[in-house]
């Protein structure tokens, strides 16, 4: 029998979104331009290694009443069971119940937007995305129906090329992952030369009663407990397995999206029975 080494294959993983993150970062000079070119690597690998279920786009997140997120650098969201995504002058408007993760794309984890810090700031832009109302539905399984399921939670991290804070501990970094709360966490994050990240908190049960109010109870009540580095040889195959792991275990399948909530912005329904 033949074997691979699956240490040589992570380790060519590894290197070859390392060198495309870097190329960008150091030949690309405009600011504008390189921020699009990071978000633009970072989508197409995890288009390239996500399932086919999982869409990857840079988008704004819509719900039912027309609230919208902030623009999200990288949203993660269904592409079986959403049946439409707007799409207006270039921007992508997914609908909230489509959604499984968010991301924000920096060039280094250490840096300030006005006032707030890189961190400070995506987890404001997550809070904007998992703040927006939704409404599940009804849905068939295996011929039988079954009533709306509770809503699943939305993943929310940061991506960055470096760390420039001092390098001799992680204090700095989690004091300001610890610092934020509710919808504002942060779950996961890659820093591409120092390593991935994911953060633990208590409790963290699942969802299991149905409504808006149920979810919104569980990012209120969870409290940050430690959080875990990666070694930075490993940064992106380790943040790769922590998202996956998410997707497919913590989340699995969005909840039915209420068509008729949709509709009723324009005084239309569909039928619900057939």
């Amino acid at each position: 029998m033949s074997k691979v080494e699956l240490k040589q294959l992570f380790n060519g993983l590894q290197t070859q979104m390392s060198a495309q993150l870097n190329t960008d970062r150091e030949f690309i000079n405009h600011p504008g331009s390189k921020g699009d070119a990071l978000e633009n690597a970072w989508i197409e690998w995890l288009r390239k290694y996500l399932p086919n279920r999982y869409c990857v786009d840079k988008a704004i997140v819509i719900d039912h009443e027309g609230n919208t997120s902030h623009q999200m650098d990288i949203v993660i969201y269904d592409n079986w069971f959403t049946p439409f995504i707007f799409n207006q002058n270039g921007f992508y408007y997914i609908p909230a119940e489509g959604v499984y993760a968010v991301f924000e794309v920096k060039p280094d984890i250490r840096g300030n937007v006005g006032d707030k810090n890189y961190i400070e700031y995506a987890g404001e832009k997550v809070e904007s995305v998992r703040i927006l109302k939704r409404e599940a539905a009804s849905f068939i399984n295996g011929g039988k129906k079954f009533d709306p399921r509770p809503l699943t939670k939305i993943v929310g991290g940061i991506l960055c090329s470096t760390n420039s804070y001092t390098r001799e501990n992680n204090d700095t970094i989690e004091k300001h992952l610890k610092s934020l709360k509710d919808l504002r966490s942060i779950d996961l994050g890659c820093i591409a030369d120092y390593g991935s990240f994911y953060v633990d908190y208590n409790p963290n049960e699942e969802i299991t009663v149905i409504g808006q109010e149920a979810y919104l109870n569980f990012y209120s009540n969870r409290i940050f407990n430690k959080i875990k580095f990666s070694n930075a040889d490993h940064s992106f195959v380790t943040f790769f397995m922590q998202l996956t792991r998410y997707l497919q275990q913590a989340i699995g399948t969005i909840p039915a999206i209420n068509l008729n909530a949709y509709l009723k912005n324009i005084g239309e329904e569909v039928d619900e029975q057939i």
